[in-house]
């Protein structure tokens, strides 16, 4: 019981596992590239006041295990971590355009 969390109006305890790929599953989540994505997705879940609870990232697919609070929509958070991401790290990673 004591990871329960509270807001003005409410007591959640909202834990997601999300897993999602980059496009046509290409294993391209090797060495720096790796490890950008991990702290790209860390900052932005800080940006939102969001809990990583684990992170996992893989050559061809990245999975996320994040308390999200009820006042935000699951489908909102994604959205948001998946465009924000990508924009990151085509910005980071310049060789990654050319494909």
């Amino acid at each position: 019981m004591s990871d329960l969390r509270k807001l003005a109006h409410a007591v959640w305890q909202c834990k997601y596992h999300i897993i999602w790929c980059p496009k046509y599953r290409f294993k391209i989540m090797k060495g720096a590239l790796r490890e950008s994505v991990a702290e790209i997705v860390r900052q932005l879940c800080e940006w939102k006041k969001l809990e990583v609870l684990e992170m996992n990232v893989q050559e061809d697919h990245v999975h996320l295990v994040v308390s999200i609070p009820p006042k935000f929509a699951v489908s909102e958070v994604v959205g948001f971590l998946k465009g924000k991401c990508a924009i990151k790290i085509f910005d980071k990673h310049l060789e990654l355009k050319k494909r």
